[in-house]
């Protein structure tokens, strides 16, 4: 079906889902801050995602397991006060969800309550579906996570393509299904082979946005920081850089360096 750009004042979960039934693809990118968010919201995104990714990004952490979700709450409600347009999904950090529903809840209702952020996202399937089920009971609306996923890192201890084998795609096909009808309302694809990634967005009715997921899918997300070049030591194959800001900040900063050693700034006009 072809792409029909409807105008949306304000995105909305339902209004994703519409985008997909319509055949528009989805456009999702990561912050962290009021200023980029701004930025970013400003220019037309659908979605930005408060990723646990800031644990790299912004901490200099080596996973995202450290980041808390003191830290998470802090990031979306940076973000939140920015937007106008966009609908914002919050990770919850690693500890905050897992084996307990209950905590859960009580973590996702605090980002919902702390932040205004309007959804919060979950990594895993069947093995969270209890949690993603409470967390639902209290209208709270839940994005899921599968393939490559980061806070189980040291479970499979690397970040190649996941679900290349057979049984592990056969789970992740169930999973997506099963995320689907416990009331997702839409899920991220992470590193799998697009032929699966493809069939797992035509088999389900929730919009499928894929990193690492080939162009099958329903949307796309990336990191921020990665997308402006402002990373240089992170190139994996889907990542597609639109602009150079290490290299063209670094040059900034070297020019502002050099004027202040030699007196050139502030001159006269910039000066009261």
């Amino acid at each position: 079906m072809s792409a029909i750009n409807k105008e949306y004042k304000k995105i909305t979960t339902k209004s994703l889902v519409e985008m997909k039934a319509n055949g528009e693809k989805i456009s999702m990118l990561t912050a962290y801050d009021y200023t980029m968010a701004k930025i970013i919201d400003h220019a037309g995104i659908d979605v930005i995602l408060v990723g646990d990714s800031a644990s790299n990004v912004m901490a200099g952490h080596e996973t995202t397991l450290p980041i808390t979700l003191d830290h998470m709450i802090y990031h979306a409600a940076s973000v939140v006060r920015a937007i106008n347009r966009c609908l914002v999904v919050v990770d919850l950090p690693f500890g905050t969800y897992q084996g307990n529903s209950r905590k859960a809840l009580a973590s996702a209702i605090r980002i919902m309550k702390e932040s205004g952020g309007h959804s919060v996202k979950l990594e895993g399937g069947e093995e969270v579906a209890e949690s993603i089920s409470r967390i639902l009971t209290a209208g709270i609306p839940v994005m899921g996570h599968l393939g490559l996923t980061p806070q189980s890192i040291y479970k499979f201890g690397t970040y190649t393509v996941r679900a290349k084998e057979e049984e592990e795609a056969e789970k992740l096909k169930q999973d997506a299904k099963l995320l689907e009808s416990l009331g997702c309302f839409a899920l991220v694809l992470e590193k799998v082979p697009s032929k699966l990634a493809k069939e797992v967005a035509e088999s389900i009715s929730i919009p499928v946005i894929g990193i690492g997921a080939g162009d099958g899918v329903d949307g796309q997300v990336l990191v921020t920081h990665d997308m402006f070049g402002m990373t240089h030591e992170f190139s994996p194959r889907f990542l597609r850089r639109y602009l150079n800001l290490y290299q063209d900040m670094g040059e900034a900063v070297k020019r502002y360096v050099s004027d202040v050693k030699t007196k050139d700034f502030p001159n006269d006009k910039e000066q009261y």
